[in-house]
């Protein structure tokens, strides 16, 4: 069984995390889903949802991280001690998926400069400011670089976490949990309704 470390902080949007929680959580025979911040202390989302953490220091697997986005990233991106913290997870870890501006904090650590990466569309401008070494992709669903996902906003995450086990395990695994989960998947990582024109 491998585990998902799910990185927390406050302010985090509530979806970005929970969209592929529900997609992992439909293999709970495969993936273990754990919660962490840096303190491991109780973090609250945008929508006042508390989560109970545990610390970075306490990650047994680096098997994959996901980092969702919301205003709380905004301080984030100025906080050495957690983009230091974040870029040792990200550096041990089999895949990182980010959604949203979850990307903002992964370019910061450097581990996207030169690859290809997208972001929640209505903040791209600000996630671009981030780290202009990463070639971002202005119209993209989710992109994928190498161990790296990287989502649009939001609904985008389930996108691409529905992209990534059809990657890792099967399509047929991947559409299963989308019927389980009564979702129109968009199947099509280009298909990007929302690109700013």
């Amino acid at each position: 069984m491998k585990d998902i470390n799910i990185i927390l902080f406050d302010d985090f949007t509530t979806l970005d995390a929970m969209g592929p929680v529900e997609v992992f959580r439909c293999l709970e025979k495969m993936y273990e889903i754990n919660f962490y911040s840096i303190d491991g202390k109780d973090v609250k989302s945008n929508s006042n949802l508390c989560i109970r953490t545990k610390p970075f220091s306490e990650i047994r697997n680096y098997d994959l991280a996901v980092i969702p986005g919301g205003m709380g990233t905004r301080s984030l991106v100025s906080d050495y001690y957690f983009i230091e913290k974040l870029k040792n997870i990200c550096e041990k870890s089999e895949n990182v998926l980010s959604v949203c501006t979850g990307s903002a904090l992964l370019a910061k650590t450097g581990l996207l400069n030169g690859r290809k990466a997208t972001s929640n569309k209505m903040a791209l401008n600000w996630v671009i400011e981030q780290n202009n070494e990463v070639i971002w992709q202005k119209k993209a669903r989710w992109v994928v670089d190498g161990k790296y996902y990287t989502s649009s906003g939001i609904t985008a995450g389930i996108d691409m976490a529905l992209g990534f086990v059809k990657d890792k395990i099967s399509e047929d695994s991947a559409r299963k949990i989308a019927i389980a989960l009564e979702y129109i998947w968009n199947e099509d990582s280009e298909n990007d309704e929302f690109a700013v024109k």
